[in-house]
């Protein structure tokens, strides 16, 4: 795809100084820039770099006055970092913007496909499936029985969505994504074996969540696990049967949450947390990298730590922590005092 320079100045509300046919046909960053690609300036510690940039067109903002003779065409706009991050966006859209159904997918009568979806070679369907308006399915997904994927939703390449489960609109689930695997349920029995306990429920997902790649959702015993819309779960994150995450909750890579788990919304849960089951986390709670909850966490909490507590307490105590050392060989001398007196 090309654009000329004044293609893209009026897409982001910008005025072109420079050539205004220039074409550009892929994106760069300033300090790597080549012929035939844009970049910004938003940042003013990159300004040397806009002098030899072999880039052929900037976005910079208003204000900027050059120093030097610049090669390349300017867009000037009034916040160059979010024009670009505008640009990207329409160039995302633009890219993924495919529809038509491969005729190597394979689609049962009893699906029913919306208007300008895209399904892609090595699609697998199930029976009775719907798929919303302009949904989009990539190559080698597998969408099982009964399952509903709401309008605008995105089904990277190599997702499962296992049987009964739904996906609201204006989704996006990359790839790898596992949908509704069996939770973990084994009964012990006296021999020392494990009974498999039947995992009947689903996964309900609401609209406008991501899921990142090789994120495993677990279905329910019985039941739902649910993710509420606006969620943004990263990759490689396990969340098991029965778990609710809040509304516009965030969590970051390698996190896992175990059954019965409940998060409110508007949480903020760092990388590789670990979450036991069956406790509630409160509204508006930010839970700091590497930490273990082990009870449940009142609203608003911010807390860091394995297990975790309050994030202002726990400073406070890592400092005597990494002291201990020394306060034991100051308590043992004190010892041997006592003890020679």
């Amino acid at each position: 795809m090309k654009f000329t320079a004044s293609e893209i100045a009026a897409l982001i509300n910008g005025k072109v100084e420079g050539n205004p046919d220039i074409q550009i046909y892929k994106l760069s960053k300033i300090e790597q820039g080549e012929p035939g690609s844009i970049t910004f300036l938003g940042n003013p510690k990159y300004t040397q770099y806009i002098y030899n940039t072999q880039a052929s067109v900037v976005i910079v903002n208003d204000d900027f006055v050059p120093e030097q003779k610049l090669e390349c065409t300017l867009i000037r706009v009034e916040n160059a970092y979010n024009a670009f991050a505008m640009m990207l966006d329409a160039y995302n859209q633009i890219r993924q913007n495919k529809t038509g159904i491969s005729k190597l997918a394979y689609i049962p009568e009893t699906a029913s496909i919306g208007a300008n979806c895209y399904i892609a070679e090595f699609v697998s369907i199930g029976e009775h499936v719907e798929v919303g308006d302009q949904a989009k399915i990539y190559p080698g997904a597998v969408i099982g029985d009964n399952v509903s994927i709401g309008k605008g939703t995105i089904i990277y390449a190599g997702v499962k969505i296992y049987n009964d489960c739904s996906v609201g609109a204006n989704c996006t689930l990359h790839a790898g994504v596992v949908i509704g695997a069996d939770g973990f349920g084994f009964a012990p029995q006296s021999d020392n074996q494990y009974q498999k306990v039947a995992q009947i429920g689903n996964v309900i997902i609401e609209d406008n969540v991501e899921i990142g790649a090789n994120t495993t959702i677990d279905r329910a015993t019985l039941g739902s696990t649910i993710i509420r819309k606006g969620a943004k779960i990263d990759n490689l994150i396990q969340i098991a049967h029965n778990v609710e995450i809040g509304e516009n909750t965030v969590i970051a890579a390698q996190t896992g949450i175990a059954g019965s788990a409940k998060i409110g919304r508007n949480c903020m849960i760092a990388g590789q947390v670990g979450i036991i089951g069956h406790l509630e986390i409160g509204d508006n709670v930010k839970i700091a990298a590497q930490s273990g909850i082990s009870t449940t966490v009142p609203a608003d909490s911010i807390i860091m730590g394995s297990p975790a507590f309050d994030i202002s307490a726990y400073r406070k105590s890592y400092v005597y922590f990494r002291n201990l050392p020394k306060l034991v060989d100051r308590l043992n001398q004190l010892e041997k005092k006592d003890v020679n007196k």
